[in-house]
């Protein structure tokens, strides 16, 4: 069996030389190369095990978005100098299997490198076996009118050539969509290579987008490939078109319509087969009368619009999106956590005017506050707090988390018959009961005899009731018991 492969992507040459005796010390072959060059290494990625990223490449999230997407099924580990960490952007963090800071050594690198997978056959991005249009397409959780009419289009646009404009408030999943686009067209299996328009300075812009020339301007060191080349075949994702330079949005346009660019420093003309899908959160129309934009480019770009929904407007659809990012957490073992029905109520309350995005942060933030554990509706922070839960909203959030399928298809076998003679600790009304209150009730009356029986030291009582403190503590203030 040959040696599993890992390739080291990074431009500080001393540190690729002390981790190439690291990994070879472990047994495992490496590849180095330079941020410039490490396209070509995607072609061959027979039992290629692991990808590190160096650092001076996590600030460019659109680069190491590309590499974490050309690697499909291959964990890419981030590696960050000491104390930089709360510089790295969580859409960075968030896209790759692990972040480590440098420097690093052997005994603390080891456990990072025994996560990795020998051989591309392991799972890890998408599950081996299913189709991958089906797992993008299923990336857009929800079962509300608006996510099912974007599913329909999806279906009805993907295997066509034309423009895409993808509109929606920052944060509502843009990219999901334009990947689920992608991964649903006949390109799916050429590069799809984001890049985001605001993020990247003007004067960059072009050199981004087409390339360019050894020499073209000043710290042009190498010959250099542009989006649109490193996408040939494939999907371009131009993300926050809106932001784009007036400059650049002329030179776009030839390029759309003529489907031929030049790099920078270079008069040679280049062809391209590349589909181009747009997103931004701006209105375009009014950025059109503020002249900010160009109506051309804007009718160009918009032959097949779809807008995607406020999170505040599919609030149904907050316990699957809570459901799939606590699943995603875990399967990147980034924590874990539970959220009861009366949290996810005061969820389905809130306006999210950072929609998926805070939804996702707010996720982790209580995974890290509260690891493993389950979260209350009084756990949550304090802007949550206004809200008031009825038992509507409860029901509501109990209904979107069970499964359809399993709903209509659950039976139940009770073990053993209850003939009321075997000692019951209550005894069920002939007109039935309150459940919920009645067991809210019967644990207040225990707590209450724990700690009399302990004379009110929290700890014991918490002995007694065979749970931590801290949740003790925390039904304390639940019920209200704390003096």
């Amino acid at each position: 069996m040959a040696l599993p492969r890992i390739l080291l992507i990074d431009n500080n040459k001393v540190r690729v030389q002390q981790l190439e005796a690291v990994f070879q010390f472990m047994g495992y072959k490496v590849e180095s190369v330079g941020s410039a060059d490490y396209v070509s290494c995607f072609a061959e990625t027979d039992q290629l095990c692991g990808i590190f990223v160096g650092d001076g490449i996590e600030k460019q999230a659109t680069v190491v978005s590309d590499i974490v997407e050309r690697a499909d099924k291959i964990p890419v580990s981030l590696l960050i100098n000491k104390g930089t960490a709360l510089q790295v952007s969580t859409v960075i963090t968030n896209s790759v299997f692990q972040v480590l800071e440098w420097p690093t050594t052997y005994p603390v690198l080891k456990p990072m490198l025994d996560k990795l997978p020998v051989g591309t056959q392991t799972t890890f991005m998408v599950r081996e076996g299913v189709d991958r249009r089906s797992f993008s397409v299923e990336r857009l959780k929800g079962k509300s009118q608006a996510i099912v009419d974007i599913r329909k289009l999806i279906d009805q646009v993907a295997e066509s050539d034309a423009t895409v404009l993808i509109l929606g408030e920052s944060g509502t999943g843009k990219e999901v969509v334009a990947r689920a686009l992608h991964d649903s067209s006949f390109r799916k299996d050429k590069p799809f290579v984001p890049i985001n328009c605001g993020a990247i300075p003007g004067e960059l812009l072009e050199s981004e987008l087409f390339g360019h020339e050894k020499g073209a301007f000043t710290g042009a060191l190498t010959t250099r490939q542009g989006r649109f080349e490193m996408a040939e075949g494939g999907t371009l994702f131009l993300d926050e078109i809106g932001d784009m330079p007036m400059a650049m949005q002329v030179k776009l346009l030839r390029v759309l319509q003529e489907r031929t660019f030049e790099r920078v420093g270079s008069n040679k003309t280049i062809h391209c087969d590349v589909r181009v899908i747009a997103a931004t959160h701006r209105y375009l129309e009014n950025e059109i009368k503020e002249n900010r934009f160009r109506e051309d480019l804007f009718y160009r770009l918009n032959v097949f619009p779809i807008e995607i929904p406020a999170l505040k407007d599919r609030a149904e659809d907050i316990p699957l999106l809570v459901n799939d990012l606590i699943a995603r957490m875990e399967a990147s073992n980034r924590g874990s956590v539970r959220l009861t029905n009366a949290a996810l109520a005061m969820l389905m309350q809130h306006e999210w005017p950072g929609n998926v995005r805070e939804l996702a942060n707010l996720i982790e933030r209580l995974a890290i506050i509260n690891p493993k554990g389950l979260v209350e509706a009084v756990d949550l922070p304090e802007k949550f707090q206004q809200y008031k839960v009825s038992e509507q909203i409860v029901d509501d959030a109990e209904a979107d988390d069970v499964d359809e399928e399993d709903e209509q298809s659950e039976q139940l076998e009770v073990i053993g018959a209850f003939d009321g003679s075997s000692g019951a600790l209550a005894q069920l009304p002939t007109q039935g009961m309150d459940l919920k209150e009645y067991l809210n009730v019967l644990e207040v009356d225990l707590i209450r005899q724990a700690l009399n029986e302990c004379s009110g030291v929290v700890a014991h009582a918490a002995k007694r009731l065979n749970m931590r403190r801290t949740t003790l503590v925390e039904k304390l203030r639940k019920y209200d018991l704390q003096r």
